[in-house]
């Protein structure tokens, strides 16, 4: 019986065949591969296939909410020359005001392409010329560990940050199904990625030969054949003796662009390489070039060479000063061997997994953008793309899930700005990001390839699952027949937050209304993470309401079980902070006076029994952090190394004025089709609008860093206009959770 499609006989398949498709159908199993090229048209020589393979991506849009805008003011002298140079305008502080602002974004990176693709972020991307480039390293290592080293305080002892929540089930989600979880991943986040793209773009994409094969074949299907490099990153340095096999020492980079038009510079190596350098150099002024009087005329056939070559480009014979000869490095070719890892000592060096030469990030940039082009890094880690971008005067984007990531990457442009000023170049303000509503669909964990009705269910036992999960390590009552709350305990009723997502304030917003609707004062809200700058702002609106709001961090720990029976889990509380105001005349200077936090992580009594005899390790126990060490003889020895509450702290930072920038989101108008339209008929507009929040502006800020780990616990006096004025103090403890607190001033009239 043939098969057809339009006019195409696809296959003729034999009555057994026909049978067997029948019992498959009815017995509810698969198909056979072979049915596959049978039944449909191979539009591929070669396909990459994996289970649950589609080509739907993501087209949720959610709004950016701007938590923070950095931006170092620049001195006074470099303003009117800046104002000239720059394409945006500055206030007379130094400080951005208008014009292009780099974009850190802390997320899905998922949620947030679609949102820059489907939103109205696209406008402004495509204002700038669209993304000329993208460099993105995504994980690659299915048996990664990304806990890594804090240091504590000023001393030298570190204790190990574990990956948060949001951070492992991402990295579970990614490798739960082994390689088809990971392509699927991968997949649908380049899908979104091309289409962000400019015309004339290009992306390079960091793996090595755990997933190299399967990237290759994705690319080479979403770009077609625009495939322009292989890149082998050679890793300059020595090796580890291995017997079993050849040592593994590259990565591989890839290199496509959207179409035929890209930008492409030809890169060059050290000049000090070139063959002629050590016989010629001695003739040089500047130690790049060679003029026509300095000439070795003893060097007769070379010097013969290179006037031809002048009065062929010129149409003229070299005069005394012209320049006959300059020093070029080799052409770069698609083995990079000269570019070492990150090493121990270096001053690039922040201690971050999976951290990135910037030397490899400044060879690509230059390579495939130009000065002012906007490019982007979508899995940004520590941020190396985005301060190599910052250095070599292109604009960006940067994202990433982990909040410590973010506010690594956040110091670390910090730093740039400061050293770009002092130097005289320009650079611009950076402004942090949430995606501010997560929609329910998301929860961790449902099946992307069930039908709709089986996937809500999975999400709604996914969800009791989780908050049975919850409130049995809360030690908290079930309760029912209610909106956004879960449990009780001690007279206060539990709302918990999604497994896989931050509380946002929408999310707080909606258990407001309900405690406003039913007349609920004391609420605990669970959660393993709360968007950036959510409080104290949301305590206090709370608190306005009449409604005791406690917010609380859900340990790692509720996942042991043994924990959980021994009742050892304890949920701590968001930290706390107190500060002074210091006036002298109509400026005023803050002190940060005090910082708690009570975090948890491993017990003591565990570690001190599971000790070997002359080991060591580090526990934090209610906000304190702890050695312990087991001598030969069996002596267990406990050192608090927490010695002063300002050892908690990693950064801190002033807006001394932060009711200055109110937070405008743009979104959709809605639409009302005329009669027989569709909403496809209609292209979305969007508002602005105040989400009745403000921008934290930081003006000044003090933190440690690795070179540095002194910190100023007071700021630089700023003067004030008269009148009532709110100052908000942001602290960053080291693990990168953040609170704020706002006070009031009062400067008397002149």
């Amino acid at each position: 019986m043939p098969i057809h499609k339009g006019n195409y006989i696809m296959s003729t398949l034999t009555a057994n065949e026909l049978r067997e498709i029948m019992s498959y159908l009815h017995a509810g199993r698969p198909l056979p591969d072979k049915y596959r090229f049978l039944l449909f048209e191979d539009k591929r020589e070669v396909e990459l296939v994996w289970n649950g393979k589609t080509n739907e991506v993501c087209n949720i849009v959610m709004p950016f909410q701007t938590i923070e805008h950095v931006d170092e003011p620049r001195d006074e002298a470099d303003i009117t020359l800046q104002k000239s140079l720059i394409d945006y305008t500055l206030d007379d502080r130094g400080r951005q005001l208008s014009g292009w602002t780099n974009k850190l974004i802390w997320g899905e990176n998922k949620l947030i392409l679609s949102s820059l693709k489907n939103g109205p972020l696209r406008k402004e991307i495509e204002d700038q010329g669209g993304i000329k480039l993208i460099y993105i390293d995504p994980p690659f290592d299915v048996g990664a560990d990304f806990s890594m080293k804090i240091k504590v305080g000023e001393n030298k002892e570190s204790i190990t940050k574990h990956a948060n929540i949001l951070e492992e089930i991402a990295y579970r989600d990614t490798w739960g199904k082994g390689s088809d979880s990971y392509i699927a991943m991968i997949y649908e986040r380049l899908s979104l990625m091309k289409d962000l793209l400019a015309p004339d773009g290009s992306i390079y994409v960091h793996c090595d030969w755990r997933v190299k094969s399967y990237i290759r074949l994705i690319l080479d299907e979403l770009f077609g054949k625009n495939f322009r490099n292989e890149i082998i990153w050679h890793k300059k340095g020595g090796i580890k003796a291995i017997s079993k096999f050849f040592p593994k020492k590259q990565d591989t980079v890839l290199f496509y662009t959207k179409s035929k038009e890209y930008t492409f510079n030809t890169q060059r190596g050290d000049p000090e390489d070139n063959a002629l350098y050590d016989r010629w150099i001695n003739y040089s002024k500047d130690g790049r070039t060679v003029l026509f009087k300095d000439f070795p005329k003893s060097d007769k056939v070379k010097f013969k060479d290179y006037s031809r070559r002048f009065l062929s480009r010129h149409g003229r014979e070299p005069k005394p000063d012209d320049v006959l000869y300059e020093f070029e490095g080799a052409i770069i070719e698609s083995v990079w061997s000269d570019i070492a890892d990150i090493y121990r000592g270096q001053k690039e060096r922040v201690d971050f997994p999976t951290q990135k030469p910037e030397a490899l990030l400044e060879r690509i940039i230059l390579a495939s953008s130009n000065e002012n082009d906007l490019i982007a890094d979508f899995f940004s880690g520590s941020g190396t793309t985005l301060a190599v971008a910052e250095k070599l005067g292109r604009k960006w984007i940067g994202a990433d899930l982990g909040k410590f990531g973010i506010h690594t990457t956040r110091k670390r442009l910090i730093e740039t700005q400061r050293e770009l000023k002092q130097i005289g170049k320009k650079y611009r303000a950076f402004e942090i990001l949430n995606l501010g509503k997560y929609e329910r669909q998301y929860f961790v964990g449902v099946n992307p390839n069930l039908r709709d009705e089986l996937k809500q269910k999975q999400l709604e036992k996914k969800a009791k699952d989780f908050q049975a999960l919850i409130l049995h390590a809360y030690r908290a009552e079930k309760i029912e027949n209610f909106k956004t709350f879960h449990g009780i305990k001690n007279n206060r009723l539990v709302a918990i937050g999604p497994i896989n997502l931050p509380v946002t304030r929408l999310y707080v917003e909606e258990i407001i209304l309900e405690c406003r609707e039913k007349h609920i004062t004391k609420v605990d809200l669970l959660a393993f993470e709360f968007e950036m700058g959510l409080f104290p702002t949301i305590q206090e609106e709370a608190k306005s309401k009449g409604i005791d709001l406690s917010l609380k961090y859900i340990p790692r720990e509720v996942f042991d079980k043994r924990l959980v029976e021994k009742n050892q889990v304890v949920f701590y509380d968001v930290s706390y902070m107190e500060v002074k105001a210091w006036y002298k005349g109509n400026s005023i200077s803050i002190e940060l006076t005090d910082f708690s936090v009570f975090y948890n992580q491993d017990s003591g009594k565990n570690v001190s029994e599971s000790l070997r005899k002359g080991g060591n390790r580090i526990v934090i126990e209610n906000g304190q952090i702890f050695k312990i060490s087991k001598a030969r003889s069996g002596e267990i020895s406990k050192i608090r190394l927490t010695e002063k509450w300002s050892d908690w702290i990693d950064y801190w930072s002033i807006d001394f004025n932060f009711e200055n920038k109110k937070e405008i989101i743009r979104v959709a108008k809605p639409i009302q089709p005329k009669k027989g339209d569709t909403l496809e008929d209609y292209e979305t507009e969007y508002e602005q609008i105040w989400s009745g929040d403000f921008v934290f502006e930081n003006e000044w800020q003090s933190f440690r860093s690795k070179r540095n780990r002194h910190l100023e616990l007071t700021s630089i006096s700023r003067e004030m206009k008269p009148g009532r004025t709110k100052i908000a103090v942001k602290v960053v403890d080291i693990f990168g959770n953040d609170t704020m607190k706002i006070i009031e001033v009062y400067i008397k009239g002149a």
